[in-house]
């Protein structure tokens, strides 16, 4: 099977990195052919090491089916794994007065997402991909519940890597657009911290030297007055008082924010204007509908929805990826697995 390379110089470094790395990912998820193939694919471009999770005799024979060569791929079945009672174990403990008692912990772990997190956690594995079957919330609760937040990160928070073909516009037609997967209403103070968490993944995750966030609005530096409005000026001020080394402004509209000409016309002296590579949006309800809007009216790759701001790397997928999709995924993950935490979001 085929592995097609990135076309975008910022994911052909994530690649370069990952093959660096050889990180161990685990996919959870082989019931579906698009892991099974995504797993052949990550193999033959050396990205890193999978873990596929499954019962053995059922995997190699849905990867047969599917036209995945996945001989030289291991495949854990959790109840047989050798650690699996020292993982009930564990769980128990981190989930203290969450889980009753052990057989709880065990039937959480007959559950590949609880599993394979569980894995990442214990450092028998450095990152998990999922989400191509299961839903957000559902690739998320184990990590939230498990990995938890990294030391001095208030909110995990899940952005969009976006690659719009021919656009002359943020990093030669990249962006990450945040938050679009995770919380519907931020306040200001959560904004903040969602638009620090990304310029830091843009620069040590994406390789890209100046990240530059605009803060998006409906309105353009006062042109027009709301509560929501008034949230994201709010915010602005907020993340620029935290970190004043990072560019990061707002309020700005879509055009403002993206395109130099507007940019210079409704926000003269803004270092963000017309050069933003980062979009941060109000809420959930923006960011969502414009990634999809983007994703399928520019014809642009979507990868995501990435979580940041955990202490080890899970990533989810939308569930209409394709193959293609889980290995940039996962390629991502493995580069965020080299980062020291501190450097990484």
């Amino acid at each position: 099977m085929a592995t097609v390379a990135p076309k975008n110089a910022v994911m052909e470094r994530v690649w370069s990195m990952a093959r660096k790395g050889q990180k161990r990912i685990v996919l959870p998820e082989t019931e579906d052919e698009r892991t099974l193939q995504a797993a052949e694919m990550i193999e033959k471009a050396n990205l890193g090491r999978v873990i596929l999770l499954g019962k053995e005799d059922e995997v190699r024979r849905k990867a047969k089916e599917a036209g995945a060569n996945i001989d030289n791929i291991p495949v854990i079945d959790p109840e047989k794994y050798e650690k699996f009672e020292e993982y009930a174990q564990k769980l128990l403990e981190i989930r203290k007065g969450k889980i009753a008692s052990i057989d709880d912990a065990r039937n959480l772990l007959k559950n590949y997402l609880y599993f394979g997190v569980t894995m990442v956690k214990l450092d028998d594995a450095d990152g998990m991909v999922a989400g191509a079957v299961n839903t957000s919330a559902d690739v998320e609760r184990p990590a939230f519940q498990i990995i938890k937040t990294a030391p001095g990160i208030s909110i995990a928070s899940a952005y969009f890597a976006m690659i719009v073909p021919d656009c002359p516009y943020g990093e030669k037609g990249f962006f990450l657009y945040a938050d679009s997967g995770g919380h519907p209403n931020p306040t200001a103070e959560e904004l903040a911290d969602i638009a620090i968490t990304t310029c830091m993944t843009m620069k040590n995750i994406f390789g890209v030297e100046e990240p530059r966030a605009a803060m998006l609005s409906y309105s353009t530096k006062g042109s027009a007055s709301h509560p929501i409005v008034d949230k994201v000026i709010e915010a602005t001020k907020i993340a620029n008082k935290k970190r004043p080394d990072l560019l990061i402004d707002g309020e700005l509209q879509g055009d403002a924010a993206l395109v130099p000409e507007i940019g210079r016309k409704k926000a003269p002296g803004s270092p963000v204007a017309g050069r933003a590579n980062i979009l941060i949006f109000p809420d959930l309800n923006a960011g969502n509908i414009a990634y999809k809007l983007t994703e399928r009216l520019a014809k642009a790759e979507a990868y995501g929805p990435l979580l940041q701001g955990l202490d080890k790397p899970v990533n989810d997928l939308s569930r209409g990826c394709k193959a293609t999709d889980i290995v940039n995924v996962a390629a991502i993950v493995a580069v965020k697995a080299m980062v020291p935490y501190g450097k990484r979001d």
